[in-house]
């Protein structure tokens, strides 16, 4: 583009800041050529000069100056009809601002090296450009449940906003190997990366690690079987890498299933069980009105777990965590 043109920010767009704005419309920018547009005050917002992180309003004025020519595109794969309807079938609920849908294990949020089918590239089931959903959070590869995602800028910035505030409920249902005592609390205890690329784990640190990282998770024993086994309801109100998996583990009581945090007793209870983990029930503020409350049924993994231990999902309290916080 070599002619300077002026843009309204729409509706939709509201709350994006400036550089993210530039990236999603012209995704060929590198973050040193932005910067330096926006540093230079080539890129104005209303007359004025800005800053990257400036968010912007709807209806606001973004001088756009000739940016670099966009380097020749391959032709993107179109996807697969069945893979679109799959993943439509994943839709747990959807309006014109908000996605959620229960994300089966074994299927990857993103992609990687080896790794071609994920959610990420799933999502071009709803189109590409403004139409195609944003990812707010995460969830691992082998934890199932409810993944939500933003339809707008705007819906994907209040969303991942509520996340980064603390301001999600996040139930995760897991069954783990033992009892742990007390039955009920809060785990807080810092985390630290470890080792390199597919042996890298979260291990406890101490607070003055320059590495650790603050994490916290809310507990609550849900069931027993006899001595062996607790069926949990764990609230992550920290985002940490592994966070659930790690906080179990460091307290002598691993997820089943787990093939990378786990010890001899759990692989015992384990048998072929795959990884007990479900992001079971996530309440949180919609991006225009009022609250959601998303619940994605229990997963095939977690059904055959409860099967083996004798649990029963409707025995559950929906919301576990009331009682602690009266």
């Amino acid at each position: 583009m070599r002619e300077v043109r002026t843009i309204t920010v729409g509706g939709a767009e509201a709350g994006v800041r400036l550089d993210r704005w530039f990236r999603r419309r012209w995704p060929h920018l590198t973050q040193g050529q932005l910067a330096r547009l926006i540093r230079s005050g080539q890129v104005r917002v209303n007359g004025g000069r800005a800053r990257p992180d400036t968010r912007l309003e709807a209806g606001v004025l973004v001088r756009v100056p000739p940016l670099p020519e966009r380097p020749p595109e391959r032709p993107r794969e179109a996807l697969d009809p069945r893979d679109a309807a799959f993943a439509r079938g994943l839709v747990i609920y959807e309006d014109e601002e908000v996605l959620a849908l229960n994300k089966p294990s074994g299927l990857a949020v993103q992609g990687g090296t080896k790794t071609t089918r994920h959610v990420d590239r799933l999502l071009s089931a709803w189109g590409e450009g403004l139409e195609r959903p944003r990812l707010v959070h995460r969830l691992d590869r082998d934890t199932s449940g409810v993944l939500v995602l933003g339809k707008t800028p705007a819906a994907a910035a209040k969303l991942a906003g509520a996340f980064a505030r603390r301001r999600t409920q996040k139930t995760y249902w897991a069954l783990v190997a033992g009892l742990p005592k007390p039955s009920e609390g809060v785990l807080e205890l810092p985390l630290a990366k470890k080792g390199v690329g597919d042996r890298e784990m979260m291990v406890p640190a101490g607070p003055k690690d320059p590495r650790a990282e603050t994490a916290e998770t809310e507990f609550v024993t849900l069931a027993r079987a006899a001595d062996k086994v607790a069926w949990m309801a764990l609230w992550p109100h920290t985002g940490r890498t592994h966070q659930l998996r790690a906080h179990m583990l460091a307290i002598g009581h691993p997820i089943l299933g787990d093939p990378k945090y786990r010890t001899e007793g759990s692989d015992a209870l384990s048998g072929e069980l795959k990884l007990q983990l479900h992001a079971r029930r996530l309440v949180l503020p919609h991006p225009s009105r009022g609250m959601l409350m998303l619940e994605a049924p229990v997963s095939s993994e977690l059904k055959a777990g409860f099967a083996r231990f004798g649990f029963d999902e409707h025995e559950a309290d929906p919301d576990p965590f009331a009682r602690r916080r009266r």
